[in-house]
């Protein structure tokens, strides 16, 4: 079987044919007068030229430096796209003059921010590429020119203050809660920011439709949207951007990927982990909002779009907007959602306690840790296939996947012994590959029927996710962020969910932990 990743390579490659060919824009989109941009050339959205966003970024500014998530995802992220940037001119690449500048309401000096850093850019080191030795030079020189300011990022006047500090175009990193990000904005509205400023922002976008749509009202008084990067990293997942080269560069599949061919679609999520120290936040999302809301409804953005003129921002989130919007519940919420939560059980070599009995869970909350649900794609490509996506947390096993069904053939002819079981094809996201389960031919006797898979890993990235996402944020390439409108269908999809959910019309299940979830029903069934 031919590697999918050698047929299409990584999502960023454009063949100097294809870029000749369309003039590496798309006539019509904004900025196409303006400088053609170089970013670091081979990997996700810094390979890609003619971006909406501006000139590169000169200051990425760190919000909620001190917090977990810039600790443990986003300074090892830039660090790899750090090491990592190749560009054809060195001098162009990210680590040539980015400033990185942290902050928070923590009393650091520049020091004790270096050390973070130092910490968290410390794994990069080992990913430094041998084409590129000065990658980690690079990587130290951001370090060590970094600084830190103790800023109440509510004060519109002192974080207006910080971010005129900062050398423009500056990415704002809030790596913040949500409501500390709103009420940001908010304040900062009618503050003239520095030119070509971004806003980067972490789901949740919003709490339901209604706050996202007045959270988009207030980004659009400060910024345009190609300067907004919502963040979902799922989108800078090397498996979720695979779904292109299968899709897309194989004549065999794409025919067949629709209503008349296709019986089912799953999206699975399942994980053999506990709380693992988020019960803070996961308390408050519940397996619904925390992962299908946003990661897994992209997902499906991506399986069920039609194909783009080419992986242009505009083109891309275009057909992934189609989709959404024709996106709906599959039913009642109670015929088409279920929820559950785990009970104590033994998961892998621990015991995992119930969840209601973890530290920092509320009871009273009644959350979700596994979530169901069946939407349909009113499209005519995709009229009456149900996707089904699903995330739960303390099962027995971590099967993470995309698994597309085929309809049966439609008729099986006599003297074959046996049955043809469907033919499915499952895409892995952890780790990458791609498998096809088909009826084939016995050994031995060829009128007998047996099931057999052909398997192939996919192609790679050479960065994280988070390294993807920064990647797209610095070069002002919006490509891999959710657009404004597509965060808002999002909640609109799930909300007749949410609130039957909240008014306790679908009942909360159990299931043990370490086990395979709840049992199966019709309306979910096994497969």
């Amino acid at each position: 079987m031919v590697h999918p990743g050698a047929i299409f390579g990584r999502l960023s490659r454009v063949s100097a044919h294809e870029e000749q060919a369309t003039g590496g824009t798309e006539s019509g989109r904004g900025g196409v007068d303006g400088p053609e941009q170089s970013g670091g050339g081979g990997h996700g959205a810094a390979g890609r030229k003619g971006h909406t966003g501006g000139d590169p970024v000169a200051t990425l500014l760190v919000l909620g430096a001190s917090g977990d998530l810039a600790s443990r995802l986003l300074l090892p992220g830039l660090a790899r796209l750090l090491v990592s940037d190749r560009d054809e001119d060195p001098a162009h690449g990210h680590g040539s003059s980015l400033q990185l500048v942290g902050a928070g309401s923590e009393d650091w000096d520049d020091d004790r921010w270096r050390e973070v850093v130092t910490g968290a850019f410390a794994d990069a080191q080992q990913h430094v590429d041998d084409d590129r030795p000065d990658g980690w030079e690079a990587a130290c020189a951001v370090r060590d020119a970094s600084r830190y300011q103790q800023v109440d990022v509510t004060d519109p006047e002192a974080l207006n203050a910080l971010l005129h500090s900062c050398t423009a175009p500056v990415a704002v990193y809030f790596a913040l809660p949500p409501a500390v990000t709103a009420k940001a904005c908010e304040n900062l509205v009618g503050q003239e920011l520095p030119e070509s400023t971004r806003l980067v922002m972490e789901k949740p976008f919003g709490s339901d439709e209604a706050s996202a749509h007045h959270l988009n009202e207030v980004v659009a008084q400060l910024v345009p949207e190609e300067h907004v990067h919502r963040v979902d990293h799922f989108l800078g997942t090397s498996a979720v951007l695979n779904v292109f080269g299968v899709r897309f560069a194989n004549r065999l599949f794409e025919p067949t990927w629709n209503a008349g061919h296709v019986e089912r679609v799953d999206v699975v999520y399942d994980e053999d982990l506990g709380l693992e120290g988020r019960a803070r936040y996961y308390d408050r999302a519940g397996a619904l909002k925390d992962m299908i809301q946003s990661h897994l409804l992209q997902v499906l953005a991506v399986l069920a779009m039609d194909a783009p003129a080419s992986l242009d921002e505009r083109e891309f989130r275009d057909r992934k907007a189609q989709v959404l919007r024709a996106t709906r519940l599959a039913g009642t919420p109670a015929e088409a959602s279920r929820r559950a939560v785990y009970t104590a059980g033994r998961m892998g070599d621990r015991d995992l306690p119930d969840y209601q009995a973890e530290d920092g869970v509320d009871p009273s909350r009644q959350t979700e840790t596994l979530a169901e649900v069946v939407l349909h794609v009113d499209t005519w490509r995709w009229a009456g296939v149900p996707f089904r996506l699903r995330s739960g947390k303390g099962l027995g096993r971590a099967r993470k996947e995309a698994v597309i069904t085929f309809k049966p053939v439609p008729h099986l002819m006599g003297g074959l012994r046996g049955e043809a079981r469907p033919t499915r094809m499952r895409l892995s996201f952890k780790p990458g590959t791609i498998n096809l389960d088909l009826t084939v031919n016995a050994e031995g006797d060829p009128f007998d029927l047996e099931e057999a898979t052909l398997s192939a890993q996919l192609g790679d990235s050479q960065l994280p996710a988070y390294g993807e996402v920064l990647a797209g944020v610095l070069d002002g390439d919006p490509l891999l962020s959710v657009r404004g409108d597509t965060a808002e269908d999002c909640w609109r999809i799930l909300a007749p969910v949410i609130a039957a959910w909240e008014a306790d019309e679908v009942p909360l299940e159990t299931y043990p932990a370490g086990s395979d979830g709840p049992d199966p029903t019709d309306a979910f069934p096994v497969f």
